[in-house]
């Protein structure tokens, strides 16, 4: 009976890890989306926000070759958590933009303003590239439902912690 049991907790945390990974690749993909085929240019703190799921995605599916090839379980559950870990971090990288957003706060001192249109002066389109400045970290690009994609982004992450806590400290 115990050997069933342990089984299918293993099947469930490989389970839960493919979940976790494919569930942060869409997340971050979904924001690489919004940037090169939606347009919308990321300031200094949308970027910062997707290191949680570049680090995660991998993360998560060492996990789930470690589940499915039967690694010891301490090793699933640790990859599990730091997955979690990852994601209260990503919460508190959303919340800390989205309060910047709506003026709760103040941003970073090197997330400047945007600029105008660049006048390449005649000089060409390299020379403008030097004067770009990426937009401002207080001011959303988009709000869908009333939330910025920040905040959104630290409702994923959230939801993403549960669930990597849940398979990480589930009982065998």
């Amino acid at each position: 009976m115990t050997a069933t049991v342990n089984a299918d907790t293993g099947r469930q945390r490989t389970r839960t890890a493919l979940f976790l990974a494919v569930a942060m690749a869409a997340t971050v993909g979904s924001a690489l989306a919004f940037q090169h085929l939606g347009g919308y240019i990321p300031c200094k703190l949308c970027l910062e926000q997707r290191t949680p799921y570049y680090i995660g995605v991998p993360l998560m599916l060492l996990a789930v070759l470690s589940s499915a090839l039967r690694w010891p379980t301490w090793l699933t559950r640790g990859l599990l958590a730091v997955g979690g870990l990852l994601m209260v971090y990503g919460v508190y990288l959303g919340v800390y933009h989205s309060g910047v957003e709506w003026a709760w706060w103040p941003g970073p001192t090197d997330c400047a303003a945007a600029a105008g249109p660049v006048d390449t002066g005649g000089k060409g389109v390299l020379d403008a590239l030097d004067k770009f400045v990426p937009p401002s970290c207080d001011k959303a690009a988009l709000r869908i439902l009333g939330l910025s994609l920040a905040g959104w982004n630290a409702i994923a992450s959230f939801v993403l912690a549960v669930i990597a806590f849940r398979g990480a400290f589930a009982r065998d």
